[in-house]
Formats: C-alpha cells, structure tokens, sequence
C-alpha cells in the first residue's frame, strides 16, 4: 500500500513538473482574485463591515472600485513581477483600431434594440442603475456614477479579455476563448435570466472581438456603453413609469 502511495505520489510530481508556470499562475491567480472578489469586494461585505443600511449607492461604489483594484491593479502589477511580461502582452494596447472601432460601433448598433425590449420588463429596469434610489432620483449622480461603471467596465475587460484570455492564448489558442467565457458567465448569475443567459454570447463575441483586435480595449467600450444605456433607460423608465416595448412607451419616457 505504501508503495502505490509513492508511486502514485511520483507520478504527480512529475505531471506537475510538466505544466507551464505562466498559464498555471493566470489559472490560480484568476481564481484568488475571483474569490476575493466575490467575498471581500461586494457591496454585501461593505454593509456588513459598516453597518450601514444606504440605498445600495456606497456599497456600490465601494463594489466598483475593490473589483477594480483587484482585477486591474494587482494583475498590472503581477504581469512585470511574476510572469515577467507587459502590460501590452497581454491586450492592454490599441491593436487594430480601425476593426475594433468599426466592430465596438456595429456590436452597440445591433444590442440596442435588444436592450430596449429588455428593459421594457419593470424588474429588469428597476435593477438598474444598481447604485439603487439615490442614482434613480438624481441626475447628476448618475452623471458621476457612471465613471465608477466605466472603472468597473475596463477593470472587468481587461481580467477576463485581457489577463486571462491573452494569458492563455500562446497555450490553449482560439480555447482560451472559451475558457474566459465560462467564468464570466458564471459571475452573472443573480442578474436577471435574460441577461445572464445573453451573458454566454457576449463572452464569446467580445472574446472574439478582442482576439481579431488584438486589444481589450474596444471590448471595454462596448460594455460600458451597454451599461450607461441600461442605466439611462432604467432611469427614464422608473421616472416616467412608462415600461413595455411600444412606440407609446418610448414616447411617455420623454413626455412625462
């Protein structure tokens, strides 16, 4: 019995002795930030540490700019002192601006009458903005709240379409498109169905478009102006209490 212990202890060191320590650090790394993220970034923490009762608005902050440090920052930092890389390996460069340009512009184009027909659901609109009632009930909240929704934006970008899928892209090739989808999509769940399920779609097609790019850049873009639509929309909706997909429902946003 302790023979086949050492043997098949033998066996492991040498299966660990084969993996690649660039892709098997991006692998755990991810998963350490993702937990820290989900445990010590949420705005479930911030209440709990704080004892605060507000309507969602600083926990959201806070929410916003722990993911963005965790998910931005530290893996910024871990590209030159760990994996021995920069910045611009790893997506965070221009690219092809001319395909990614003309690509983010078609990808917004083509989501907004989706994205209209989704927010006509009430409880769609009233999860966002999720900043919660202050955002709803000031103007110029909003204006400033969606700067901390683009941090959030280019820090989610670059985690997933950046430091993982380029990461993964000298070893696993068109896989690591794959493999950055599945936890994106994951880390949707408790958003309404319909988005979560489009959730699969968009990690696969923003993967691609940061590929073909070479850059996470105009990924970012695309998602950021999704969710300044959604927050505004969201907002005109809960004001005017106009919801449903009609020409009249458009109207009544702006005429009440």
């Amino acid at each position: 019995m302790i023979s086949g212990l050492k043997n098949e202890l033998r066996s492991l060191i040498n299966a660990i002795k084969t993996l690649s320590f660039k892709e098997s650090f991006i692998f755990i790394s991810v998963a350490v930030i993702t937990f820290l993220s989900m445990y010590y970034a949420s705005p479930n923490f911030f209440r709990k540490v704080f004892d605060t009762s507000d309507d969602k608005f600083y926990s959201t902050l806070y929410w916003f700019s722990a993911d963005s440090f965790l998910m931005l920052i530290v893996p910024l930092v871990l590209i030159p002192l760990v994996l021995k890389g920069k910045p611009s390996d790893y997506g965070f460069r221009l690219g092809d601006y001319k395909f990614g340009l003309k690509s983010s512009l078609l990808f917004i184009i083509v989501m907004l009458p989706f994205l209209w027909m989704a927010s006509g659901s009430e409880s769609f609109a009233r999860t966002y903005p999720q900043g919660g009632l202050f955002v709803r009930e000031n103007i110029s909240v909003l204006l400033y709240y969606e700067l901390f929704v683009g941090l959030y934006m280019l820090a989610w970008e670059f985690f997933w379409r950046g430091y993982m899928m380029f990461g993964l892209k000298q070893k696993f090739g068109y896989y690591a498109i794959f493999i950055q989808m599945v936890p994106f999509f994951i880390l949707h769940r408790g958003k309404p169905d319909i988005e979560t399920f489009a959730s699969i779609f968009a990690g696969l097609i923003l993967g691609i478009q940061a590929w073909r790019a070479n850059s996470f850049i105009y990924c970012f873009l695309v998602h950021w102006s999704v969710m300044i639509f959604v927050d505004v929309i969201s907002v005109l909706r809960y004001k005017s209490q106009s919801y449903g997909i009609g020409i009249d429902s458009f109207i009544k946003l702006f005429t009440n």
